[in-house]
């Protein structure tokens, strides 16, 4: 039986209605970790930080994606648990086309700046070659990328979190599969890792708009609208928090690259590029219970069904709780073979890689609770303190962490960084929480 965002939430029907999204977030990562293991194997370290170092500002590109999905979202399930379908669908179909047309004139506009913008973010002139092959192919795919991402939300808040999963999983099956292909036989180098991550963006971005036209199924469709300049706004103010995360973790991975280029060099960049891969695969089940729960939440809140709104919040503080035991067990258990994948030919960089990841892993005890502080108040419509939990964990805290604490441990610090500023973020979250309690009546 298919699960509606009108039903009562127990543990069992909350985890097989985030789970969709949970893997869909896992799978988007994994073809990025894939992205990785091609570039370091086939082609080596230098284009490994080479990619690390043009992605975050590929991320910076995409945020307005982000942030137009995740507020409108919640703008469209706050209106759908209002009673007003025909109104969401206006307000859907707005943001997709405000989506489309945004990410045309920044993938257009972000092209004329590859070089510049390369040496800005620290390439240097042994990378310089492999950042300018990369950056120009996925700078111009930010379009198909951004509205991937938005997409990804939609079908949750249409009840369609396993249709979401499905073109998820063909995207990530078209980047493998044409990673291998562009790398290996057709011999394209780090611009076929672009090249295939591009057309993966595409296959998740584009066959959406056709569903979405005439659906077979769920709660949302494309329809003729018009510009809602209101609810445009409140999505931009409601998003910001997304728009914050993503400009606050790919400016903090620069000043991560920065660091460490001036610290160790290209090696230490490469060591950094492995983690985040790693990364982007376990913080990806706390991002997409966040996605998952948050469309739940926008429903019942607009609904007006605090009880439910109560019993959904508490069940989710637990998982929270658990999975975030399980991640820092599981990160300290599988960070060496997951480096060797990576680096094993290497091993003075494998080392290095695993030392520093098994002090980055304990930031996962503290990750899923700020993640999901941030995605909650978005849930709520409550964009300016879901933009503050995130401004602070992912940007004042961690940038903060990482010119500080080397000064104290030198290359440790920054490794402790992200775990010093996870724990900090996660108390900002708690307090947060607590002190709107009230307003919106959750506890």
């Amino acid at each position: 039986m298919a699960i509606k965002l009108s039903d009562h939430f127990t543990y069992s029907k909350l985890l097989r209605f985030t789970l969709p999204s949970i893997t869909m977030m896992i799978f988007t990562s994994v073809y990025s970790v894939v992205d990785g293991l091609f570039v370091s194997n086939l082609i080596g370290e230098n284009a490994l930080s080479a990619v690390n170092i043009m992605f975050p500002v590929s991320m910076i590109i995409g945020a307005v994606g982000f942030m137009l999905g995740s507020g409108g979202s919640a703008i469209v399930a706050r209106t759908m648990g209002e009673g007003k379908q025909e109104l969401a669908n206006r307000y859907f179909s707005m943001i997709i086309l405000c989506v489309l047309g945004l990410g045309t004139a920044l993938s257009a506009l972000s092209l004329l700046f590859v070089e510049p913008l390369a040496r800005l973010v620290g390439a240097s002139d042994l990378l310089i070659d492999d950042c300018l092959a990369y950056g120009a192919v996925i700078f111009g795919g930010s379009v198909v990328f951004m509205l991937q991402m938005s997409f990804q939300t939609f079908f949750v808040t249409a009840e369609l979190p396993k249709i979401g999963l499905f073109f998820s999983l063909i995207s990530g099956v078209t980047n493998i599969t044409l990673d291998y292909l562009f790398m290996g036989p057709l011999n394209m180098g780090i611009a076929g890792a672009a090249w295939g991550t591009v057309l993966s963006y595409a296959v998740g971005g584009i066959l959406p708009l056709f569903f979405f036209l005439k659906p077979p199924m769920g709660t949302l469709r494309l329809c003729s609208t018009k510009l809602y300049w209101r609810e445009l706004k409140n999505a931009c103010i409601n998003g910001s928090s997304e728009l914050m995360s993503n400009l606050s973790a790919s400016l903090i991975s620069i000043l991560y690259n920065l660091q460490l280029m001036r610290m160790v060099g290209e090696l230490g960049v490469a060591a950094y590029s492995v983690m985040m891969y790693v990364d982007f695969a376990f913080a990806a089940v706390f991002l997409g219970f966040s996605m998952g729960s948050g469309p739940i939440i926008s429903f019942h809140y607009g609904a007006g069904n605090e009880e439910e709104l109560k019993s959904i919040f508490r069940k989710s503080i637990s998982v929270i709780s658990i999975a975030s035991v399980f991640m820092v067990a599981m990160a300290q258990l599988l960070g060496r073979p997951l480096a060797m994948a990576y680096v094993g030919y290497n091993p003075e960089l494998l080392e290095m890689t695993v030392h520093g990841f098994r002090i980055f892993a304990f930031s996962y005890l503290f990750c899923g609770f700020g993640v999901y502080g941030s995605g909650f108040f978005t849930a709520l419509c409550n964009g300016a303190i879901s933009a503050l939990i995130s401004f602070l964990r992912l940007f004042l805290f961690r940038g903060g962490m990482v010119l500080l604490l080397p000064l104290f441990f030198k290359l440790d610090g920054i490794w402790l960084a992200v775990t010093v500023a996870d724990a900090l973020g996660a108390l900002v979250s708690v307090l947060l929480i607590w002190k709107y309690r009230k307003r919106y009546h959750y506890l």
